[in-house]
């Protein structure tokens, strides 16, 4: 039995803010929607692939979502680093650097921590 990773889900308190973080910020783009009275989930892709990333948001709700400590993340890759990093620094969004391990990563407006890796 094989089983293949689809997408991961974060809910977010203001949709188009998040929406428009991640096409800036990864050049995520809107892939489907699906809309109910009480929410509306927006799958986002890369293009490329087939993983996706699902952002819900639930219309009534309004205080920030508790992420704990914050010990999960979700990954991206990419060419040109020293590029990437210089654009996440000036959006302000870069939350830890770790040059030993060439990495680093931004937070979201909702707080998820995003690793940006080098492609290889």
């Amino acid at each position: 039995m094989q089983f293949t990773f689809r997408h991961t889900n974060f809910n977010v308190l203001d949709l188009q803010r998040s929406m428009e973080f991640y096409k800036e910020a990864l050049g995520l783009t809107e892939v489907r929607r699906i809309e109910k009275p009480d929410f509306t989930i927006v799958y986002l892709g890369d293009g490329v692939s087939d993983f996706q990333l699902e952002l819900t948001w639930l219309k009534d709700r309004k205080e920030p979502y508790n992420l704990g400590e914050n010990e999960f993340h979700t990954a991206f890759s990419v060419k040109d680093m020293d590029a990437a990093l210089a654009k996440h620094k000036d959006m302000g969004c870069v939350v830890y650097e770790n040059p030993a391990m060439g990495i680093y990563f931004i937070a979201d407006p909702d707080g998820y921590w995003l690793e940006v890796v080098p492609e290889r």
